[in-house]
């Protein structure tokens, strides 16, 4: 069945807005944090229904640790706390998880069941959850590049050899389709350092809602706008 060019395949959002949506409630930021990981639950059971196959979120850049060390202390709990109670129904819900970004920086604890969610949804096929944890996109570039260097230094790569075409195979995305579709919540309108190989051709969406408030009726409205876009790739119209 040929996919629906006016739907995206592949869907990636900067889950933006948590700590203000906690702040306009007189609530601590990580109240925020833990709404928007709720909010995570709800936009990846609507994707089978709106016809997204890859949903991407940003959950912890490279940046963010230069947040107080109470908010990412906060932030760490809440990502264990948030696979230990989900791993389960995600696998049932045949949802394929994947993370990238750095592990290097995160305590083991967190590692392991990250490691553990990967392999325990590996075989799923249903939709494929990617969630960028320290991650930013000129650390992954860089990344990619010791790699790639590396494998030219082992002599496995001529670098005769290195154009577009090869240089994503070491990104941290390489099993996955560039994204369509990049949603930035809460009315910033920046990238933050997110997918900056990959969405060289994306659209964009900035939105006002905060992340929280980010609900499947909303998903389908901007999937909508989406349809009426005119990709063209860097050609013009014939």
């Amino acid at each position: 069945m040929t996919a629906d060019p006016r739907k995206p395949r592949h869907v990636a959002i900067i889950m933006d807005g948590n700590g203000r949506w906690a702040q306009l409630r007189a609530r601590p930021r990580l109240f925020g944090h833990h709404a928007g990981a709720k909010r995570v639950k709800e936009i990846v059971r609507a994707c089978p229904d709106l016809g997204v196959k890859y949903l991407t979120v940003f959950a912890f850049s490279t940046e963010n640790w230069k947040r107080t060390q109470t908010e990412v202390a906060g932030l760490m709990k809440l990502f264990k706390r948030y696979i230990r109670r989900e791993a389960q129904s995600l696998h049932e819900e045949n949802v394929r998880v994947r993370f990238i970004g750095d592990r290097v920086r995160l305590e083991p604890a967190l590692v392991d069941l990250m490691d553990g969610l990967e392999l325990m949804t590996a075989e799923n096929s249903g939709t494929n959850l990617t969630i960028a944890l320290n991650y930013g996109g000129r650390d992954e570039v860089t990344r990619a590049a010791r790699r790639l260097a590396h494998d030219v230094k082992l002599g496995n790569l001529d670098p005769r050899e290195i154009c577009d075409e090869t240089f994503p195979r070491y990104l941290d995305t390489y099993v996955l389709p560039d994204p369509d579709l990049v949603i930035r919540t809460s009315g910033e309108a920046r990238i933050s350092n997110f997918l900056l190989w990959q969405s060289a051709y994306a659209e964009y969406e900035f939105i006002d809602t905060l992340w929280p408030d980010f609900s499947a009726d909303v998903f389908a409205d901007v999937l909508a706008r989406y349809g009426l876009r005119d990709r063209r790739f860097g050609a013009v119209p014939v």
